[in-house]
């Protein structure tokens, strides 16, 4: 007879549900124990639950087989299912393969069942094999419940079901590791003891350009480039045979000879002994990011360089000030006849191109005052290549590729003239037995995440310049060193190094971007990207500089700190009819106007100086003398002279260095206009 439901303390047993539990016993193998012989033989019945899937199909066959005429099995797919069979029906074990409440199953049920229940799948080998023993090998109530213990077979069909199960799962496994491994954009290689390689993933074919077949059965060597030191290798080895990781860069060339750089690791293999059998490196390619990083050193040096520069150029003007003031009142001192008249001339001359040079200085440094105006680069390129063929020579073809609908910029006119005569003549000078020289423009607009032609670009929308020659093209060793002053290619005397070093001082003060690209043999491609501007207002030019220095009879106040400087200036505007009161500094400009009682006119005076700036100065001054004009002056960059007061650049404002001729037209035309020089002190914050 079947043996009776139990309840389990604590469930729903006041309701009259049963509950299902597992019945412990020690199992016996057939034939240990002397069964009776007038047991009844009964098939045991079993109630297997488990999801719908091949899996479960397969594993109900599995055990048909094994218990063959001693088992009789159900096999169902949802609780609801589980909980049917068991009201209707008399099973001696219910085996579940996946998950399910056991106390929603026994709700319902006749009250006092009890039902052995074995979860097949949360079990290790001894409880699984404790719990098959309970349920099915066991006395129960005195008699044997079957003529023979299935439990055996059963447990069989189980551990098999299970073992196979873990190698799916193992396989599985494998098969995503091996998926990971041949899709991961890093580099894999996996070398035997020796290095030589054995797995290489697509990453490295796409990388290097060896297919698989190429490569396996060769070295590392296969990809070692001479950028790689001796010693970086050996202290690789070193490690990794130590036992250790290798973590660093290398630099690897390509099939097509090309070199890149892997940032990886290489981690030993041991096999169960501890021994080292295999090596397998992890790469990221990061040559794009060490060109960057590169781009990015040479830049911020640049800017240092350029600041050195604009500093020398700023102490370098006021030499070159006093050297032609000087000059040029010894010239007007001499007689037209006079023998040493060249021999000034000449010091002018030489004067007059170290203020060139110094322009220059200030262009590479970011550091001139800019006349900005909003322009048409198409309009600009098409008047400026009017000059081009007699800068390049007629072997040179000029082409021109004006882009529809262009930008305008915001720049000063003559800068942008300077960066393409200077882009031209480098051009000239890379085509010494003639070619092309194509000039092209267009809009451009950039997005986050710029493609790599443009890369280093920050988003936004630009006017891009492309200036591309068919000359000889420029040796990757001298590329990072292109734009940095003084620096040449040419024989010596032929250059001075500082036309792309004012190119891009230009082009950054215009709050732009320049690149190059260039090949040896297949020329050079110089791309120049400037900021569109919407605005549709137009910045007035500078009025240009009369050659003559008129006269006047009005009284100056004076204001320089440079001594020297000073003095020649005060001796040309004296000369000039004007009458002239110097102070070396604000203090002692303040002191020349109080004691002065007479009016004056106008004031010139220094930007920067010490204790107080000329802004400053004129602030004041302009409170007890309202009427008085202002032209200051500087050889400092425009920002280090707008720091120091809002001033007007254009109309009231003289860069150094000057010839005294141009400071005479520039006082003289202030002294008659009716407006005054608009300016505030620069604020405290």
């Amino acid at each position: 007879m079947k043996p009776s439901f139990r309840l389990r303390a604590g469930t729903a047993a006041d309701s009259g549900n049963a509950e299902l539990l597992p019945v412990r016993c020690a199992i016996q193998r057939p034939g240990t124990m002397e069964e009776p012989k007038s047991a009844t033989f009964t098939p045991t019945h079993l109630l297997l639950f488990g999801d719908r899937n091949q899996d479960f199909d397969s594993f109900c066959e599995r055990l048909r087989q094994a218990g063959g005429d001693k088992l009789k099995l159900d096999c169902v797919h949802s609780q609801e299912e589980v909980r049917s069979r068991l009201a209707k029906g008399s099973y001696d074990a219910l085996l579940s393969d996946s998950y399910f409440d056991i106390n929603a199953i026994g709700q319902g049920l006749p009250k006092g069942n009890n039902l052995p229940v074995v979860l097949v799948s949360d079990l290790d080998e001894s409880k699984l094999q404790h719990e098959i023993s309970s349920a099915f090998c066991a006395r129960q109530c005195g008699s044997w419940k079957t003529g023979s213990c299935v439990g055996l077979p059963v447990y069989g069909a189980i551990a098999r079901q299970r073992k196979e199960r873990q190698w799916q799962d193992s396989e599985e496994m494998l098969r995503k590791l091996q998926a990971t491994v041949e899709q991961s954009p890093e580099v894999v290689m996996i070398t035997d003891y020796s290095g030589v390689l054995e797995y290489v993933n697509p990453a490295f074919e796409m990388l290097t350009g060896y297919s698989r077949e190429e490569v396996i059965g060769q070295t590392l060597g296969v990809l070692k480039s001479e950028q790689q030191s001796g010693e970086s290798y050996e202290e690789m080895w070193d490690t990794l045979l130590s036992g250790r990781a290798f973590h660093g860069m290398v630099v690897n060339r390509k099939k097509n000879g090309e070199t890149f750089t892997l940032e990886k690791t290489i981690t030993p293999l041991h096999n169960s002994a501890g021994r080292i059998t295999h090596f397998i490196s992890t790469g990221r390619d990061i040559t794009e990011q060490r060109r960057l990083e590169s781009e990015l050193k040479q830049a911020q040096k640049m800017d240092v360089v350029g600041r050195l520069a604009g500093g020398v150029a700023h102490d370098f003007n006021n030499l070159l000030m006093i050297i032609g003031a000087y000059a040029e009142l010894t010239l007007d001192a001499l007689a037209p006849e006079h023998p040493l008249r060249q021999n000034v001339s000449e010091i002018m001359g030489a004067s007059r191109r170290a203020a060139d040079l110094t322009r220059q200085l200030l262009a590479f440094g970011r550091k001139q005052v800019q006349a900005l105006q909003l322009l048409d680069l198409n309009e600009v390129i098409q008047e400026i290549s009017r000059m081009l063929p007699r800068l390049m020579g007629e072997d040179i073809q000029l082409v021109l590729v004006p882009g529809p609908r262009l930008g305008k910029v915001e720049a000063d006119p003559v800068q942008i003239e300077q960066v393409v005569m200077n882009l031209a003549a480098n051009a000239r000078d890379a085509m010494p037995r003639g070619g092309r020289l194509t000039i092209e423009t267009s809009n451009l607009r950039l997005d986050e995440f710029p493609s790599q032609e443009h890369a280093t670009v920050p988003p936004g929308e630009y006017v891009l310049t492309t200036f591309t020659d068919m000359g000889q093209g420029i040796a990757p060793e001298h590329l990072p060193h292109i734009f940095e002053p003084f620096y040449t290619t040419k024989d010596e005397g032929k250059g001075t190094g500082l036309g792309l070093a004012t190119v891009y001082g230009i082009v950054k003060q215009s709050g732009g971007c320049i690149r190059v690209f260039s090949e040896v043999g297949a020329g050079t491609s110089f791309r120049v990207y400037l900021p569109r501007c919407r605005a549709d207002a137009r910045r007035a030019l500078p009025s240009l500089v009369a050659p003559r220095a008129p006269r006047g009879c009005e009284t100056v106040l004076l204001v320089e700190d440079e001594a020297a400087l000073r003095h020649s200036t005060r001796q040309f505007l004296v000369k000039n009819g004007y009458t002239v009161l110097e102070a070396a500094n604000g203090e002692d400009a303040l002191r020349v106007s109080r004691e002065y009682r007479g009016a004056i006119h106008m004031m010139i005076s220094d930007v920067v100086m010490p204790d107080m700036s000329g802004p400053i100065l004129g602030r004041q001054l302009s409170a007890a003398r309202p009427e008085m004009k202002i032209l200051f002056i500087s050889g400092y960059a425009e920002n280090t002279v707008l720091r120091h007061g809002e001033i007007d650049l254009s109309t009231c404002f003289l860069q150094k260095p000057f010839t005294l001729g141009t400071l005479a037209q520039k006082t003289r035309k202030i002294l008659d206009s009716n407006a005054p020089c608009a300016f505030a002190a620069a604020s405290s914050d």
